[in-house]
C-alpha cells in the first residue's frame, strides 16, 4: 500500500511572526521533518495557501467586516481573515526550516479571489479542484497522513476530503496546531475527524 505524507500550509504567515500566526505553529516543523526522514512514506507533497491581494476572504477587502466575522460569499459562508499568504510575498513561502528536498509537488490553493480553499483538494464551494486527489491516485497512493496548519481549518478540511477520495486517512495531532478562533475548535475538529473515519487521530 503506497503511503503519502500531505504537509498542509506550513508557511511563514501561519507561524510565529506571521500575519495569521497559529499559536505554536512553528513547533510542527521539526516533527514534520522527522516524519519526512522516516521510511514510512513513498511520497511527500505539500499544499500552499496562495491568495491574490484582492481575495474576498480578507477583511480588508470587505468594508465594515472584522477579522472573525462570518459572511456569505456565493454558495459558502466565509470567515474573515487578515491578509495572509499573498502571492509573491515572504509570508506565502514555506517555513524556512521545513525540509523541502523530499517534497515532490506543491499544490497551491486559494488562488481564486472569489472563494477560499481550506482543503488541499478543493475550493470551499467544491467547484474547483487543486489536482491533488487526482495526482495522488495516479501515483497509486492508497493511504495518506495529513499534518500541518491549522488543525481546525485546513488540516481538517484536507483530511475529510482525503476520506471522500477513498484514501485511508490519518491525522497526526503532534504534527498540527489549531487556530482556535473560538475556544474548543480544536476538540470539535478532532471529534469531526473521528466521526468521519479518520484514523489514529491521537
Amino acid at each position: 500500500m503506497k503511503k503519502a505524507l500531505i504537509i498542509v500550509d506550513v508557511q511563514n504567515d501561519f507561524c510565529e511572526g506571521g500575519s495569521l500566526a497559529v499559536p505554536h505553529g512553528s513547533e510542527v516543523v521539526q516533527k514534520i521533518n522527522q516524519l519526512q526522514d522516516s521510511s514510512e512514506f513513498e511520497i511527500v507533497v505539500a499544499t500552499q495557501d496562495y491568495h491574490p491581494q484582492n481575495h474576498k476572504s480578507f477583511s480588508s477587502n470587505n468594508n465594515g467586516t472584522k477579522i472573525g466575522d462570518l459572511i456569505q460569499l456565493g454558495k459558502t459562508q466565509q470567515v474573515m481573515w487578515p491578509d495572509h499568504c499573498v502571492q509573491g510575498t515572504e509570508g506565502a513561502n514555506l517555513h524556512p526550516l521545513l525540509a523541502k528536498s523530499k517534497i515532490e509537488k506543491i499544490f497551491q490553493k486559494g488562488t481564486n479571489p472569489n472563494v477560499d480553499s481550506y482543503s488541499g483538494f478543493f475550493d470551499n464551494d467544491r467547484t474547483s479542484s487543486t489536482g491533488l486527489g487526482e495526482w495522488l491516485t495516479q501515483q497509486g497512493v492508497q493511504s495518506v497522513v495529513v499534518v500541518g496548519l491549522a488543525l481546525d481549518y485546513c488540516v481538517k478540511a484536507t483530511a475529510l476530503d482525503a476520506v471522500k477520495f477513498g484514501f485511508k486517512t490519518e491525522v497526526r495531532l503532534d504534527c498540527t496546531r489549531a487556530v482556535n478562533l473560538s475556544p474548543g475548535d480544536d476538540q470539535k475538529a478532532v471529534k469531526e475527524l473521528k466521526d468521519m473515519q479518520v484514523i489514529n487521530v491521537i
